[in-house]
């Protein structure tokens, strides 16, 4: 079945240089990237896409994470689109926590828990349809997406806009 996955690289990820070494390891699911973008995580963006988490003790840590608090400003944000997309992308990251996930894996190669308990896993990958839809339309705007992955409605109305001078 053809599937689509948020995949981020978090900041940890980006400040050790691993763009390069996750997106090879992804490109083993033979899976086709249909967008990529760099984003400075805003609060709002972070609290929507840990919601689920938000009566977690670790909560706080995990939006100034994401938010790259404690890294790089920013992540790497990416849609990889094909058969058995989510279960591909999820056996290549490897278990959440760093220290239970193969070695081999993405996470257990570059991941770790920090004393304080946070875990800087280089990697989100989105756990079933459900949350990659909901994921996706946090991250993405249809227009930013090269393939038409959920429906869309067309919306005139005047936007006031940054533009290169």
């Amino acid at each position: 079945m053809t599937q689509q996955t948020l995949v981020l690289i978090k900041p940890d990820g980006l400040k050790k240089s691993l763009t390069g070494n996750v997106l090879t390891r992804l490109s083993e699911t033979k899976l086709d990237i249909v967008a990529a973008k760099i984003v400075k995580v805003s609060r709002e963006l972070a609290e929507k896409h840990y919601a689920a988490l938000k009566d977690k003790p670790f909560y706080g840590d995990l939006i100034k994470y994401i938010m790259g608090e404690y890294h790089k400003k920013k992540v790497m944000a990416l849609v990889y689109w094909g058969e058995d997309a989510i279960n591909n992308v999820r056996k290549i990251c490897g278990s959440t926590n760093p220290e239970e996930a193969d070695p081999v894996s993405i996470r257990g190669a570059y991941g770790r828990i920090t004393t304080k308990g946070v875990y800087e896993n280089v990697i989100h990958a989105s756990t079933n349809a459900q949350e990659a839809e909901r994921e996706i339309k946090l991250w993405f705007q249809p227009d930013e997406v090269i393939v038409d992955l959920y429906p869309t409605k067309i919306i005139k109305e005047k936007i006031e806009r940054r533009a290169w001078a």
